[in-house]
């Protein structure tokens, strides 16, 4: 792990190069590290229920948005600055996951 100084071009930048280098700010720094390796990482099957339901809730408001009655309704009942995507994916969560 490098990290930059800073006067370096490419302070503030965050990403990643390719899948080679990844580019993250830490108290100010630009750190340079090497783009992980997550190939042996086994994911919980607690993981990988809530990656379903998450798949679900973006398909739900996915449908929501593509229809413009539905977002004009749904923006309706929205706060002003809420968004739609993300008030229909919290609203999918919460009501299909009554426990968190």
């Amino acid at each position: 792990m490098a990290k930059l100084s800073e006067n370096h071009p490419l302070t503030g930048i965050s990403g990643t190069l390719g899948k080679q280098l990844v580019m993250k700010q830490y108290d100010g720094y630009t750190v340079v590290s090497k783009y992980p390796d997550m190939s042996r990482v086994k994911a919980t099957a607690v993981q990988k229920a809530g990656r379903k339901d998450f798949k679900k809730a973006v398909a739900y408001a996915q449908a929501i948005i593509r229809d413009p009655d539905k977002k004009a309704a749904y923006a309706a009942s929205l706060p002003r600055g809420k968004r739609v995507y993300t008030a229909a994916i919290q609203e999918y969560l919460s009501k299909n996951n009554p426990s968190s």
